[in-house]
């Protein structure tokens, strides 16, 4: 049997979408017990965004893909696959790729959806990689969108301060040898993990029941102490393996966009590669955290900034539930 070629694959195309409504440090003051300066030096949050009740994953995760895709000047008819990691899907099933891949006219993709938590982008950016450089895609589009404000409880003044809705999306297309693309990838999980982090009702486990709903079991449960310093090991070392092992350092590194979760995390991950500030993408301020949406957003936002130029060297990482945690090098291919 002949072998089979490997393609390269790189990112060409970003996009991002989220809502208008703002919900700021000093609205939250008026719901829990907090204030504006403890939430910016614990996480450094000062506002997310919330969509309108009903608003479902898809929404945004349509206009994110179709920014994407202009973008990369590529037609929604060329995808030949739709992955969308998400722990908010519109429902349990169809998959929201299905109802994305409707909207936007994508009428040559098949898709589904991948549940990582927040290293659902980067799980889902690997297999695009996969799919594209084995030849069997030539244009996937990877769309990270959350409706976190649907399983926060604005009761919860640990929780509800720190997460936000919206989309990021990428398309990670089949390119020239020449122009690299994606290097490297290392995806890991560990599921001592779960009890740290986890929303309790709603699966299989214990389905939804009027008991469920009104004991609110169907919001983020999360011991935050333990999840970060989980997250700060996870996150820290993934980057800096990744980086070694393809033989840089910290001064070959033009870009680092980490998962958007908490500033100190963040900031860890930069010192192990002793990264200064201007190497280093943040939208935490602005966004919170958006689970699956937060580095496809970032890359964005990066571009729309002028941080991000073809040939860059960018590493991505992220931790999340399961434990699950990965970083991706990459040079950048977007033009």
């Amino acid at each position: 049997m002949a072998s089979r070629m490997l393609h390269t694959a790189g990112i060409t195309g970003v996009g991002m979408s989220f809502p208008e409504r703002r919900l700021t440090n000093a609205d939250l003051e008026k719901m829990v017990d907090t204030d504006d300066a403890w939430i910016v030096e614990r996480t450094g949050i000062r506002e997310r965004r919330l969509v309108e009740p009903g608003t479902g994953a898809s929404h945004h995760g349509a206009l994110a893909a179709r920014q994407a895709l202009e973008h990369a000047g590529v037609t929604a008819a060329e995808v030949d696959l739709i992955i969308v990691p998400t722990v908010t899907p519109d429902m349990v099933f169809p998959a929201t790729a299905c109802i994305i891949q409707h909207e936007i006219g994508a009428v040559n993709a098949w898709g589904f959806d991948l549940e990582g938590a927040c290293s659902g982008f980067i799980f889902a950016l690997q297999n695009a990689r996969a799919q594209v450089e084995a030849g069997h895609a030539k244009r996937v589009l990877v769309i990270g969108t959350e409706i976190m404000s649907s399983i926060t409880d604005y009761g919860d003044r640990n929780s509800c301060i720190l997460f936000g809705d919206g989309a990021g999306a990428v398309l990670v297309e089949r390119i020239e040898p020449e122009r690299v693309g994606i290097i490297d990838a290392i995806n890991r999980v560990d599921g001592v993990g779960i009890r740290f982090l986890h929303q309790k009702a709603g699966g299989s486990v214990m389905p939804a029941s009027a008991e469920t709903v009104a004991n609110n079991l169907h919001t983020v449960y999360q011991e935050g102490r333990d999840v970060y310093k989980f997250a700060v090991k996870g996150m820290a070392g993934v980057t800096a393996e990744i980086v070694e092992r393809n033989g840089m350092t910290g001064a070959d590194v033009d870009l680092f966009v980490p998962h958007q979760a908490n500033i100190r995390i963040i900031e860890a991950a930069q010192q192990r590669l002793g990264l200064p500030d201007s190497k280093v993408m943040i939208t935490i301020d602005r966004f919170g955290n958006t689970t699956s949406a937060s580095i496809p957003s970032a890359l964005r936002v990066a571009c729309d900034e002028g941080r991000l130029r073809e040939g860059h060297n960018v590493v991505l990482c992220a931790f999340g539930a399961g434990f699950t945690w990965g970083a991706c090098l990459m040079r950048w291919a977007a033009r």
